[in-house]
């Protein structure tokens, strides 16, 4: 099949484990995967070695954008304007990002003329339901593949050596770093953790888990006040 025959599908790609074996399981599917990273703040994220990634495994290309201001001033914003927390600690750092994401990949969608999505959410999750359904309200005409729903897929791995193995069969590189005990999302809204160890309510944070703050033991002996500035509820200085 030539690449003018193959349909087009924009992946929601990471660059880690599973997005990765999916990318290449599409290939092999015969789709022509257009790699999509959103930049929403992640720390530290090298997205020049996520492209290069997504090349080696299959992609056609790897599109990164940058949707920082974009999520800042149209999502973070409201959110605060509107005072949006759940059951009164929940800032929902994670569920405000992704219709933020899912808009620019369906836009890129329609500019590559893809008439595909793909995400690396699992079954059992709200973020399947958060890309879908954005997609669809967008674009009714898309159609979404959502591997950890399908059948075949989830025969064919069923646990992390199974995604191993076929890393290995395929040469796909994988991080050497040992899988962390719980699972991260962050943005420039926030970083959260959760599953894994995290679901034994007798067991307590590790200290690289502070990113965006420290740890109490770190932080300073003495307290310190600040002022924040809104205008028309939107925080404008700290002082």
């Amino acid at each position: 099949m030539s690449s003018a025959d193959q349909p087009k599908v924009i992946l929601a790609y990471s660059g880690g484990l599973d997005t990765s074996v999916i990318l290449k399981w599409l290939c092999e599917k015969g789709f022509d995967v257009i790699a999509f990273c959103a930049d929403v703040g992640q720390h530290h994220e090298d997205f020049e070695a996520v492209k290069a990634k997504a090349v080696s495994c299959g992609a056609s290309k790897c599109v990164v954008a940058d949707l920082r201001k974009d999520f800042v001033e149209n999502y973070i914003f409201e959110a605060i304007k509107c005072n949006a927390i759940y059951e009164g600690r929940y800032l929902l750092g994670t569920s405000v990002a992704r219709p933020c994401i899912a808009k620019e990949m369906v836009r890129i969608a329609n500019e590559e003329g893809a008439t595909y999505v793909a995400h690396g959410a699992t079954g059992k999750g709200n973020d399947q339901v958060r890309f879908e359904m954005c997609a669809q309200a967008l674009d009714a005409r898309m159609k979404t593949i959502a591997p950890w729903r399908d059948a075949e897929f989830i025969e064919s791995f069923k646990g992390r050596s199974d995604l191993l193995a076929y890393c290995t069969k395929h040469g796909i590189p994988v991080d050497a770093k040992p899988k962390s005990n719980y699972s991260i999302d962050e943005n420039l809204f926030h970083t959260s953790y959760e599953s894994g160890v995290l679901e034994d309510a007798a067991a307590t944070y590790e200290d690289s888990m502070f990113k965006m703050t420290v740890s109490p033991q770190a932080s300073p002996d003495k307290s310190e006040f600040i002022e924040v500035e809104f205008v028309k509820g939107v925080p404008v200085k700290l002082t």
